[in-house]
């Protein structure tokens, strides 16, 4: 390889490294304040599932729509991914998630339906030739729980439209900086095991979020107004809960993915840039001897 093409490439790696370094700081601090935001939910996601599993042995739930198994209508699938790569495994996991998921079941296209919440998701869906049902591309890390009602709503329309007999969510869940899980949890219809298994996967740590949350139902309660008003109320505002805590894990688990694999890019750029100068320094010297020794020769063929 020519000097020149060594120095060229040697530039362009130490630019490479520049632009991984700058996209590890971003995602570094973006992480924070989703990892922030992820772990201040924890604790109200879990009281709001509290509150269910308080009310599970009620009448009223037992026989709202949100709760009745049975119903007819698709499997419907919410893939939270992210709209960007550069996140090592992120998307590849949860998507690696949705396939198993669809052919342990051995679902046909016609069983199901999508709910897309990222890019990398959507297009899956597409090339795959499953329906659509509602996509949002450029999701904002800033979202919050009212926004957040826009996607709840239309989910919830189409499960008490009868549209949809089930709901599952693929997401990654946060466990720390280097570690995050895909998953793949049933959101509706409501169940007690649902509600255990979600709060359980949020790892309420004792002495660290608080007191250890126990989910045990009270024998009675007295409701104003009806049970059933505050049962109607309650529930779709936990389903949102449930949904609107997923996407939170996954923004954090996103960056903190994101930040790991832009520093292993810099590291790798920073060990090929020495390998390169090296090189270089290598074949420099060997075209210094070579001409020294043509210098050489010619002074010995002119004696």
């Amino acid at each position: 390889m020519a000097l020149k093409h060594i120095k060229a490439k040697i530039l362009s790696v130490k630019k490479t490294s520049t632009v991984t370094r700058a996209m590890q700081a971003v995602s570094a601090v973006k992480m924070r304040k989703a990892q922030e935001r992820a772990i201040q939910a924890r604790p109200y996601a879990g009281a709001a599932f509290q509150i269910l599993r308080a009310l599970s042995g009620s009448i009223e739930v037992g026989n709202h729509p949100l709760t009745k198994e049975g119903r007819k209508g698709k499997v419907a699938i919410l893939v939270i991914t992210s709209d960007k790569g550069l996140a090592g495994s992120f998307n590849s996991a949860v998507l690696k998630k949705v396939d198993n998921f669809i052919r342990g079941r051995n679902f046909r296209a016609a069983d199901l339906e999508f709910i897309c919440l990222g890019k990398r998701g959507y297009e899956y869906a597409l090339s795959r030739g499953y329906e659509i049902a509602y996509h949002r591309l450029n999701v904002s890390d800033d979202i919050d729980t009212e926004h957040f009602r826009e996607i709840t709503d239309h989910v919830l329309s189409e499960y008490l439209g009868e549209r949809v007999r089930e709901m599952y969510a693929a997401y990654t869940n946060f466990k720390s900086i280097f570690e995050q899980h895909a998953q793949m949890h049933k959101i509706l219809p409501l169940s007690e095991e649902i509600i255990k298994h979600i709060v359980e996967d949020m790892e309420f740590a004792l002495g660290r979020y608080g007191k250890e949350l126990e989910l045990k139902a009270a024998p009675a309660y007295t409701i104003e107004p009806e049970a059933g008003e505050v049962i109607n109320e309650l529930l779709p505002i936990l389903v949102n809960t449930a949904i609107y805590h997923k996407m939170l894990e996954s923004k954090a688990s996103e960056h903190s993915a994101r930040m790991v694999a832009m520093k292993s890019a810099t590291d790798k750029a920073k060990e090929m840039s020495i390998l390169l100068t090296r090189k270089f320094n290598k074949v420099r010297q060997a075209a210094i001897t070579r001409e020294v020794s043509e210098i050489t020769s010619g002074i010995e063929a002119m004696k």
